[in-house]
């Protein structure tokens, strides 16, 4: 059940490593990847500002743990490995400087050559978008990229960098990652959002948060304060509509005899121009759904039931 991106074959599920070094340690981590890759996955998606916010930590520290797992297990042919620049505090923004040392910092964590996507993690106004193209383009013409991703990009910018890239004989990104998932749908659905735009140039679409931080695996009850790591993450669900969501997903995977997240997972993973969402786990029991997730098939009914609950679970204008 694999999909292209380019010239890409990738799981139709990817592995955020967001986790890597913060929330899992590097004996858990290398675990996590040996599953992940066992059961099909190929997909391992980081950024070199992972994760800085936690204690102790300065970012590069999942990108850290893989580069180990890759020395260790000898499996860079086997993955798709996808890294990001700009929100490492001492890396910050897209310049062209910065650009190129931060990518090479990455490479020496990865301990690889090169990375498969790359992409600009925030845009960044304070740096003219061309000199960011260059440098992404620059570093695809010295084989230290093979495609150029954007992340959290709006549609104008997206245009704009297309256009860019077009004019000078660049290659155009590939792959938006975007935050998407069944709780969070109004900057990505819709005439002139994220996906059109996406769709209209070829790229594919990558989602992270595709579980809602956790609130859509069924972990967070009504009338119960939410705990743990992400538990600020959640706040916004805190609504009826948002509990009902996860009501359908309960009974729809409690039908398929699999994880409340699968259900989500594979939700999205059928959305229009969805190639791979993103998704964290741990400990190999949170793995247990993104397994799941990559060979579920849902019922059209079923489909509908969800896109329905997640309808009514939309932030109303104010």
């Amino acid at each position: 059940m694999t999909r292209r991106i380019a010239d890409l074959e990738v799981s139709p599920i990817g592995f955020g490593g967001n986790v890597f070094g913060w929330t899992a340690d590097e004996s858990t981590s290398h675990d996590l990847l040996d599953a992940f890759l066992a059961q099909g996955g190929n997909v391992i998606d980081t950024a070199d500002g992972y994760s800085f916010w936690a204690a102790g930590n300065s970012g590069g520290e999942s990108e850290t743990v893989i580069g180990s797992w890759l020395h260790k297990r000898k499996r860079r042919d086997d993955v798709v490995l996808a890294t990001k620049v700009s929100t490492k505090p001492d890396r910050s923004g897209l310049a062209a400087s910065n650009i190129d040392t931060a990518l090479k910092e990455s490479l020496t964590r990865l301990r690889t050559d090169y990375v498969d996507i790359y992409y600009a993690h925030f845009d960044d106004a304070n740096t003219p978008l061309e000199e960011t193209i260059t440098a992404f383009e620059d570093a695809r013409r010295q084989g230290l990229v093979r495609h150029v991703a954007l992340s959290n990009y709006s549609p104008e910018r997206i245009n704009e960098w297309v256009s860019i890239a077009q004019v000078n004989g660049f290659a155009p990104p590939v792959v938006l990652q975007p935050h998407y998932n069944l709780l969070h749908r109004g900057d990505v659905e819709g005439p002139g959002n994220r996906g059109e735009v996406a769709a209209a140039h070829g790229l594919g679409l990558m989602p992270y948060f595709s579980l809602a931080a956790g609130f859509l695996t069924g972990k967070y009850r009504r009338g119960q304060q939410a705990q743990g790591d992400r538990a600020g993450m959640v706040a916004d669900y805190d609504r009826e509509e948002c509990y009902a969501v996860v009501d359908a997903l309960v009974e729809i995977a409690a039908a398929h005899g699999v994880e409340p997240a699968a259900v989500a997972l594979a939700w999205l993973r059928d959305r229009p121009g969805v190639v791979a969402p993103l998704a964290s786990a741990r400990n190999l029991d949170q793995l247990g759904p993104l397994l799941q997730a990559m060979s579920l098939e849902l019922a059209e009914e079923e489909t509908e039931m969800l896109t329905r609950a997640s309808d009514a679970a939309r932030p109303q204008p104010a």
